[in-house]
């Protein structure tokens, strides 16, 4: 489901393959110590449950600084890192680095939403309308408030 319409938040539901095979395969890399182009299986308190959440994330190294952007937009990863007060572990094996995450302002995300894209466009291209590292920075600054970018400080 797709709001984007001025009502409401923007959030892109994963498909079936994501959500059964595409995820699951991903995560089970990365906690094997496997990363695949970056990732690393994020973990967070839940905001209603207050138990542990985990999902798979591209962690993005741009210019010396560390990234989490929310391709699919509004996604519960994100409402979760926000109610932590930005707190969050990133999971590679046995490995735990623990970060506080600050969200960036829309005009601060179209340099790492410009490399995101060009890391990852294969994989979360279609969640961007046609907009890709190769667009102009007037273009990805237009969309760049539907897609949450977090920098992340590590602790």
């Amino acid at each position: 489901m797709t709001k984007d319409h001025g009502q409401g938040p923007y959030y892109r539901k994963p498909g079936w393959f994501t959500r059964h095979l595409f995820n699951g395969a991903v995560a089970g890399l990365t906690r094997l110590g496997v990363s695949v182009l970056g990732s690393r299986v994020l973990e967070v308190r839940g905001r209603k449950s207050g138990e542990r959440r985990r999902t798979p994330v591209n962690l993005l190294s741009l210019g010396g600084a560390s990234y989490l952007v929310a391709p699919r937009g509004e996604a519960q990863w994100v409402h979760n890192v926000r109610a932590a007060g930005g707190r969050l572990d990133l999971l590679l094996g046995r490995r735990r680095r623990s970060y506080v995450a600050v969200e960036l302002d829309d005009e601060d995300k179209v340099p790492v939403l410009r490399a995101y894209l060009k890391r990852w466009k294969f994989e979360v291209g279609a969640f961007f309308d046609g907009v890709g590292p190769e667009s102009s920075d007037g273009q990805i600054a237009a969309i760049a408030a539907r897609y949450p970018v977090f920098s992340l400080t590590e602790q």
